[in-house]
């Protein structure tokens, strides 16, 4: 079972005014508000401050992922409009995708995307088939770069224009295959990881391809019933020793964001941290025991969200309602492009993996 049985939907859900889904990011990355919770006493910061709100001695962990320009507007042979949104990139110029359509496409048919090229579509795929297979006429990843459009999330409502281009990515990010972007990683500039760098706090990096999924509603009340969606991660033999260099000299581990959480937690699910690489499904709720990180840096996430479940999680059901109850009076921006928090680990939350994908 993946989470405490007497949790449900309603225990994560919260009034959220619709002015404060930000529309658009902050004039400066690291100019963002930073809610600092670390204690019982939350405290209003910038994103800035946060070298002073570290240690030296402290190791950042990054997502490295980079958003891909995944969704692609089209027609079928009869004229109907498309839109697709590539999921997964897979061997032979195929890929899974989205699909939006009047009525859905049969194996076979083919699809004119961007006035530009064809995609056949191949069939169904999933679990519940909820995506489909399509193959391309040549590299997928040189295509959507050519002819996509960046796949701002459904709660941003405007298309995508040169700014998301610039700042619905990571600084760092260097490895194409994420479908949304690791948000709380958007906060750092080259002036702020400068600061860090001075004050001796060191970074590594992990992967984890954030898929579409993320945004996907809870369906079910009980959240022992919910099933996670499938992502790919990575982490290095790098990124390990890093960690326990930093464990040995006495250095906290940060992880910068909930993606980078999970492909940390899915690669220690053995008992300790080792380079792996593949699929995770890993769902972290109220009860798991975390192996890695002292402090998360995240964002503010959506009502009843796998995220905000994460985040309770790590910090404590009653302090994550305090917190955000703070963030709402104190008007913090929320979601992709909002603003970030600080959070410490609660104290008894690290032990034996208590996750049945362990």
């Amino acid at each position: 079972m993946n989470a405490d049985p007497d949790y449900t939907l309603a225990d994560f859900d919260f009034e959220l005014p619709p002015e404060l889904i930000a529309q658009h990011p902050a004039a400066e990355r690291s100019g963002a508000r930073l809610l600092d919770g670390r204690s019982a006493t939350p405290a209003d910061r910038h994103v800035r401050d946060l070298p002073q709100l570290l240690q030296p001695g402290d190791l950042l962990v990054f997502n490295d992922t980079r958003v891909i320009k995944a969704r692609l507007f089209g027609q079928k042979a009869s004229g109907g409009a498309v839109e697709l949104l590539v999921e997964r990139i897979l061997p032979q110029h195929e890929v899974l995708a989205q699909l939006r359509a009047s009525k859905s496409p049969r194996p076979g048919a083919r699809l004119r995307l961007a006035q530009a090229f064809d995609a056949e579509v191949l069939g169904r795929a999933g679990p519940g088939g909820e995506l489909f297979h399509l193959r391309f006429p040549h590299d997928p990843l040189q295509l959507l770069q050519a002819h996509g459009h960046v796949p701002l999330p459904p709660y941003i409502q405007h298309g995508d224009a040169p700014e998301d281009e610039a700042r619905y990515q990571t600084v760092f990010a260097a490895r194409p295959g994420a479908v949304a972007a690791p948000t709380a990683a958007l906060h750092f500039d080259a002036p702020l990881l400068q600061a860090l760098a001075a004050r001796g706090i060191a970074h590594t990096e992990v992967t984890l391809h954030v898929g579409a999924g993320t945004f996907q509603p809870v369906r079910v009340q009980r959240i022992a019933e919910h099933r996670m969606h499938s992502e790919w991660y990575e982490v290095g033999a790098d990124a390990v020793a890093a960690i326990e260099a930093t464990r040995a000299a006495g250095g906290r581990i940060v992880v910068v964001g909930t993606t980078a959480l999970r492909a940390l937690e899915s690669a220690a699910c053995a008992g300790t941290l080792r380079a792996s690489r593949g699929e995770t499904d890993i769902f972290i709720t109220p009860g798991y025991r975390f192996r890695v990180a002292e402090l998360l840096l995240t964002n503010f996430h959506l009502p009843r969200s796998t995220l905000l479940m994460l985040v309770s999680a790590f910090a404590g059901m009653a302090h994550m309602r305090a917190l955000y109850r703070h963030a709402l009076d104190a008007r913090y921006r929320f979601f992709s492009y909002g603003d970030a928090m600080l959070l410490q680990r609660e104290a008894g939350t690290i032990g034996p993996c208590s996750n049945s994908n362990c």
